[in-house]
C-alpha cells in the first residue's frame, strides 16, 4: 500500500469516526512521510477516542510545534489548550499548567480578536466549581458564552453553556441551570460538535440530571448518549460513564442483575490513566445491589473495593452498617459525612439514608431535621424522585412519632410519585410503612393489604432483608422470643428497633405509653440492656427484626 493509499484510508476512516482504523492507517502514513498538521490532529484525536494518552500527548506536541512553524498561532493555541486539559485529567498538575501558560501567552501574541480566550476561561471556571464558587464560575463561563456566540464557535458554545449551567445548579437556580445544559445537549445531539467536546458535555450533563435526582432528563440523555457511544464501536473515554449512569438508573427501575451487570462490564473496559474513579464507581453500584439483596459480606467486599479506588462508599456503607446491626457505627459513618459534603445537592441521598438510621436509633429529632432539609430542597421543584424522597422521610418521621394519620398521607404521595418514576423497590418500602400506619389507625385489613403489596415487590426483586421484615409484621403471632421475652415484649422490642417512641407503639399496639414503658423497662432488665439503642442492636444481631 503506497502512502497516499493509507493517508486517505486513514482520512475516510476519521470520518466514519472508525477511530482504531483512522489511527492504525494514518500512523502508517506518519511512518513513511511526517503527516501535516492537519493529519497530525486527525491522527492525535484517534489516539484520544481509542484512549492511548501517551500517543496522544506526543502528537499533540508535534501538532503544536507544526502550527507554531506554520505561524498558525491561534490553531497553536488550541491545540495547547487540549493538551492542557488532558494532562490536568490524569493528575500530571504541572505539565497541564504549563501547557495552559503556554496557550495563553500565544492567545496574548495573536491579540484580543480570538476565540480561543473563550476556550482558556474554562480551567479557572472549572476550578471555581471545585471550590464550589458558584457565582465566580457563573461569570466565567458566561464571557466565554459571549466569545462563543460572536465567533459562532459550536465547541465553545457547548462547553460554555454546559460549565454556566453546573455553576447555577450550584448556586441553587435550578430552572436556570436545566435551561442550559438542554441547550448543551441540543448543540451536541445535532452533530455540530467535536467528539471530545461531545462526550464531555454528554457525561457532565448526565451526571447533573443525577445529582439533581431529575431522572427524566438524565434517562433521556442517556439513552443518547448510549446511542453515540454505540455509533463509535472503538470509542474507550465516555463509554464506562455510560454505563454506570445506565447502571443507576436500572437499580432504581429495580432491575438489579442488569445493573450489576453493567458495572461489571465497566471494571474490564480498556480504561485510561486516570480512569480509576469510574472502576470505584462501578464497584459501589455493585456494592448497593448486593445490600439490597441481603448478600453483606459480598456488599462489605464490594464497598472496600469502591473505597480502595477513591470512591466515597456512602451512604450505601452506613446502611450496610445498619443492616448488620452495628448501628453505633451507622450514626458514626453517616454524621461523620454530612459534616462534610457542603451544598444541598450533594447531601440528598445522605440525608434520606440519615432518616432511616436515625429512627432506627431512636432519634425521631435527628430524623427530622433531616427530613425537614430534604422538603426544603424539594419544595418548588417539578423532580417527582425529590418529591417522593421528600414525602417518603417525613412520612416515617411522622410515623415513628406516632402521628399515624399524617404519616399515612406523606407515604402515600411518596408511593404515588415513586410509581412515577417507576421505582417499584422505593414505593414498596412506603407502602410496607403505610401497612404500619393502617395497623396504629386500627385499620388491620387495610395493613395486610399494603404489606401484602409491598412483600409481593420484594419477592419480585429478590430484596431478602425488606421481604423478612415485612413478613414478621404480616406474622399474627410471634414464635420463640429469646431471652425470656413474652410475646408482647418482643412485639415491643421490634418496633423498638424500629425507631419508633414509646407513644407510637403505644399507639401500634392500642396500649397506653405507661404499659409500653413498663415492657421496654423489663425488656432491658431480662436482655441487660441500659438503652433503646442497644436494644436495636440486640433486635438485629438475633435476628428479631
Amino acid at each position: 500500500m503506497g502512502i497516499s493509499d493509507a493517508l486517505e484510508r486513514g482520512r475516510d476512516a476519521y470520518t466514519r469516526q472508525a477511530w482504531s482504523e483512522a489511527f492504525d492507517q494514518l500512523s502508517a502514513a506518519d511512518d513513511d512521510s511526517a503527516l501535516d498538521p492537519d493529519d497530525l490532529e486527525r491522527l492525535g484525536l484517534a489516539a484520544a477516542l481509542i484512549g492511548d494518552d501517551d500517543v496522544t500527548t506526543a502528537v499533540g506536541v508535534r501538532t503544536y510545534d507544526a502550527f507554531v512553524g506554520s505561524g498558525e498561532l491561534t490553531r497553536a493555541a488550541r491545540c495547547a489548550f487540549w493538551l492542557g486539559m488532558r494532562l490536568l485529567e490524569r493528575g500530571e498538575m504541572a505539565q497541564g499548567g504549563g501547557w495552559l501558560a503556554r496557550a495563553q501567552r500565544l492567545v496574548e501574541e495573536v491579540g484580543p480578536d480570538c476565540v480561543e480566550r473563550g476556550f482558556l476561561l474554562a480551567p479557572a471556571g472549572i476550578q471555581s466549581l471545585t471550590q464550589g464558587d458558584g457565582a465566580t464560575a457563573a461569570a466565567l463561563f458566561e464571557q466565554a458564552a459571549q466569545i462563543a456566540d460572536r465567533y459562532r464557535e459550536p465547541d465553545l458554545m457547548a462547553l460554555s453553556r454546559l460549565g454556566k449551567g453546573q455553576a447555577l445548579l450550584q448556586l441553587g437556580r435550578i430552572t436556570e441551570g436545566v435551561s442550559l445544559l438542554d441547550e448543551a445537549m441540543l448543540a451536541v445531539t445535532a452533530g455540530g460538535v467535536s467528539p471530545v467536546p461531545t462526550g464531555i458535555v454528554y457525561c457532565g450533563v448526565i451526571s447533573e440530571c443525577m445529582r439533581i435526582f431529575d431522572l427524566r432528563r438524565a434517562q433521556e440523555w442517556t439513552s443518547a448518549l448510549s446511542r453515540w457511544c454505540e455509533a463509535q464501536p472503538d470509542l474507550v473515554p465516555f463509554r464506562g460513564q455510560c454505563l454506570l449512569h445506565r447502571a443507576e438508573i436500572m437499580q432504581l427501575h429495580g432491575a438489579w442483575s442488569d445493573a450489576m451487570a453493567a458495572a461489571k462490564r465497566v471494571r474490564i473496559l480498556p480504561s485510561r490513566q486516570g480512569d480509576q474513579w469510574l472502576v470505584g464507581w462501578a464497584w459501589y453500584q455493585q456494592a448497593e445491589v448486593h445490600r439490597l439483596r441481603g448478600e453483606l459480606a459480598e456488599a462489605e467486599t464490594a464497598y472496600q473495593k469502591a473505597n480502595q479506588s477513591g470512591h466515597e462508599p456512602q451512604p450505601g456503607l452506613a446502611l450496610l452498617r445498619l443492616a448488620q446491626g452495628k448501628l453505633d457505627a451507622a450514626i458514626a459513618a453517616i454524621r461523620r459525612v454530612l459534616a462534610e459534603v457542603p451544598g444541598q445537592s450533594r447531601r440528598l441521598r445522605l440525608l434520606s439514608a440519615d432518616v432511616e438510621i436515625s429512627l432506627a436509633a431512636a432519634d425521631v429529632k435527628a430524623a427530622r431535621a433531616a427530613a425537614d432539609e430534604l422538603e426544603e430542597f424539594a419544595a418548588g421543584r417539578d423532580a417527582p424522585v425529590l418529591d417522593a424522597m421528600s414525602a417518603h422521610a417525613t412520612g416515617s418521621v411522622l410515623l415513628a412519632d406516632g402521628d399515624a394519620r399524617g404519616a399515612l398521607a406523606s407515604l402515600r404521595r411518596a408511593w404515588k410519585s415513586w410509581q412515577e418514576v417507576e421505582a417499584p423497590y422505593e414505593g414498596a418500602k412506603a407502602r410496607a410503612l403505610m401497612g404500619r400506619a393502617c395497623r396504629q389507625l386500627g385499620d388491620e385489613d387495610g395493613a395486610q393489604l399494603e404489606l401484602d403489596a409491598a412483600r409481593w415487590v420484594f419477592q419480585q426483586l429478590d430484596a431478602g432483608p425488606d421481604l423478612a421484615g415485612v413478613e414478621a409484621l404480616l406474622r399474627p403471632t410471634i414464635d420463640a422470643a429469646p431471652g425470656g421475652l413474652t410475646t408482647r415484649e418482643l412485639q415491643v422490642l421490634r418496633l423498638v428497633a424500629t425507631g419508633m417512641t414509646n407513644r407510637a407503639i403505644a399507639a401500634d399496639l392500642f396500649l397506653s405509653e405507661k404499659t409500653v414503658a413498663r415492657h421496654v423497662s423489663n425488656i432491658f432488665t431480662k436482655l441487660g440492656l441500659t438503652s433503646r439503642a442497644a436494644a436495636t442492636a440486640y433486635a438485629y444481631e438475633h435476628d428479631v427484626v
